[in-house]
């Protein structure tokens, strides 16, 4: 007989939240279990590997829709991994996209934090480079 788990056994088992796995099973990424007699949902090892591959899918960074993907290609072990290359390369392109976004969000800080003289706020580089343009220069002057 095989082990069995209950929705909180699963939960912990995995650090996903129980309203995640739900989520997920409404989702159809994660096959919805059988039922016990008193209609608790009752999860096989299949579920946990299943759930478990998503979550390190996810910690990875991929969309639901590329964890999808890579969950029916995994269930067909016979065909080329070349798709999954593909998923692969795509998002480590977006992660490297994410990451020059990032530096140069880094760069724009660290340029209006050396402005900084810590005088005042109301003589505040930082305040001022975040405030728009014209009410900078109109000192609280709020037109309609």
């Amino acid at each position: 007989m095989s082990k069995v788990l209950t929705i909180g056994r699963l939960a912990e088992a995995t650090g996903t939240s129980v309203e995640t796995i739900r989520f997920y099973e409404k989702s159809g990424i994660l096959p919805s279990p059988a039922r016990t007699d008193g209609n608790y949902r009752s999860y096989e090892p299949a579920h946990l590997n299943r759930l478990s591959f998503i979550r390190r899918a996810r910690e990875l960074g991929f969309s639901l829709d590329q964890v999808k993907e890579l969950l029916r290609l995994s269930d067909d072990r016979s065909q080329s991994c070349a798709a999954v290359d593909d998923i692969a390369k795509l998002h480590r392109t977006e992660v490297e996209r994410k990451i020059s976004d990032l530096l140069s969000l880094k760069t724009e800080l660290d340029r209006i934090i050396d402005t900084c003289r810590c005088g005042t706020v109301a003589d505040c580089r930082i305040i001022e480079s975040l405030s728009p343009a014209d009410a900078a220069r109109s000192e609280g002057d709020v037109t309609a």
